[in-house]
């Protein structure tokens, strides 16, 4: 007999009864509770309150540097003297064959980097000099130069990193994270975004959205710059009491609604005000950063009342020292295609790295000097790589530029129980495709997963009839990345 039909032949009255005993009487008893008052099926519960992952993990928190439009890797972090030598020669058509490139056709030049490259640390790490200060700490750095996506231009890289999918629409990883783990401060955002560079992520909202999770979980937009959230402040008229009254009156109406339909998310809500509530007084507080020593603020280059990337990762140290669990920085300015002086892989990279790599080097002896670095995981790259040629568009002119490239790039990510020192994996002798070690975006997400201490192929949400996870059906943790 199949095995659904006999599973049905036991559903009778008597079975029924007998298998339920205890639930039939759960539900007297809540009924019991509800009329005296001492229960109620619409109190929520906080959705941010911290929980257990799946396993011991090696990172409590996340600090993800968002380079928005992609660094030339080639320039920072994957040194190729081949390429060097053969600079301005034709590229080889086999490099080119079945390939689509966003700006460029025909056979491009050859480009070889014009910085100069350092080994850094016990390890030995490639540096390039546009980055000075990430050279101090290098025994810190897990570097990736054998990183793959499936996306050539901006929004479907991005989102393909951030959300699994490169159509919008699915959680962030960010989301992702709060929904495994909660927030360690009920007075806080569990995900917290900074922009700086006056620019929104090329995926827009969806990027560090909540997709089809309850929305509790999205990120929310600080500034360091006016008020810290807009709108969280009290509008004119309207004192703090008058406030509280009016969130009252709010959460009996949400509690009707829950009571009478029963939908999740009108119990998010009802927890969305109550933080925001709570937020008026906290987030002021941990949003100022005059309130850090003249040497600490010296030592990112930050200046208060400004909004830069600078104040942005003094700023993400002080959220995650305060419990927030995930914080995401996006800096726009990294698309260095040569159109102008300051996307020139020369001065324009001196100028840019200037404002990324004092911060990030002070933010990494930030942490370890506060005993945070052990389990913050810092995570930094943009959403694909730079082409070891000369973008099309720009290739006759004096200002050298790199054209969008997804076959092979650098990412890096220190703490969090990630091996310091190490530089893993490798492209070919010119750049152009992975020689040893490839991780996908993919893998990246299950190993920033795995150091959370989650399986990514558990942290599962239903939703229209199947389990979504952030991964999808790919990925797999690389534990060569790991301490």
């Amino acid at each position: 007999m199949h095995p659904r039909i006999a599973h049905l032949q036991t559903l009778t009255r008597r079975n029924f009864l007998q298998q339920s005993a205890l639930g039939m009487g759960g539900l007297a008893l809540t009924a019991l509770l509800e009329r005296d008052g001492l229960a109620s099926p619409a109190t929520p519960v906080n959705p941010l309150a911290p929980r257990a992952p799946h396993f011991q993990p090696r990172a409590r928190r996340v600090i993800y540097l968002h380079l928005t439009g992609s660094p030339p890797h080639l320039d920072l972090y994957d040194y190729k003297p081949q390429l060097v030598k053969l600079d301005d020669q034709d590229c080889p058509e086999s490099f080119l064959a079945g390939k689509r490139f966003a700006f460029t056709s025909g056979t491009p030049k050859l480009l070889g980097t014009r910085r100069t490259f350092t080994q850094c640390g016990e390890g030995g790490m490639w540096l390039s000099d546009a980055i000075p200060h990430l050279h101090s700490v290098a025994d810190e750095i897990c570097l990736i130069n054998s990183m793959t996506t499936d996306q050539f231009n901006h929004a479907p890289a991005e989102l393909l990193l951030l959300t699994g999918s490169p159509q919008s629409g699915r959680p962030s990883l960010g989301s992702w994270v709060t929904y495994g783990l909660g927030s360690e401060n009920e007075n806080l955002p569990g995900f917290v975004v900074l922009i700086s560079s006056g620019v929104q992520p090329n995926g827009g909202k969806n990027s560090y959205g909540s997709g089809f999770l309850p929305s509790v979980f999205q990120g929310v937009q600080c500034r360091s710059k006016g008020d810290p959230v807009l709108y969280v402040s009290d509008p004119p008229g309207m004192h703090r009491e008058l406030r509280r009254q009016t969130l009252d009156a709010l959460a009996d109406l949400n509690h009707l609604q829950a009571e009478e339909l029963g939908h999740p998310e009108t119990l998010t809500r009802i927890a969305q005000y109550e933080l925001a509530f709570r937020m008026q007084t906290a987030v002021p507080e941990v949003m100022d950063i005059s309130r850090e020593s003249a040497q600490t603020i010296e030592a990112y280059g930050a200046q208060p009342g400004e909004a830069s990337f600078a104040n942005n990762c003094l700023l993400a140290r002080r959220l995650v020292e305060q419990g927030v669990r995930f914080v995401q920085l996006f800096d726009w300015g990294w698309d260095f295609h040569g159109t102008g002086p300051n996307e020139d892989i020369r001065d324009g990279l001196t100028k840019k790295c200037a404002t990324m790599d004092r911060p990030v080097a002070a933010l990494i002896k930030d942490l370890k000097q506060r005993g945070l670095l052990e389990d913050t995981l810092i995570v930094c790259g943009g959403e694909f790589g730079r082409t070891p040629f000369r973008e099309g568009r720009t290739a006759k002119g004096d200002i050298l530029g790199r054209d969008h490239y997804p076959d092979c790039y650098s990412m890096w990510m220190a703490g969090g129980g990630m091996k310091g020192g190490y530089t893993h994996g490798e492209s070919d002798e010119l750049g152009f495709s992975v020689a040893r070690d490839k991780v996908h975006v993919h893998d990246l997400q299950a190993t920033i997963m795995h150091a959370l201490g989650f399986d990514h192929t558990r942290l599962t949400h239903r939703f229209q009839g199947r389990d979504f996870r952030l991964t999808d059906v790919h990925g797999n943790v690389v534990k060569q990345l790991l301490r």
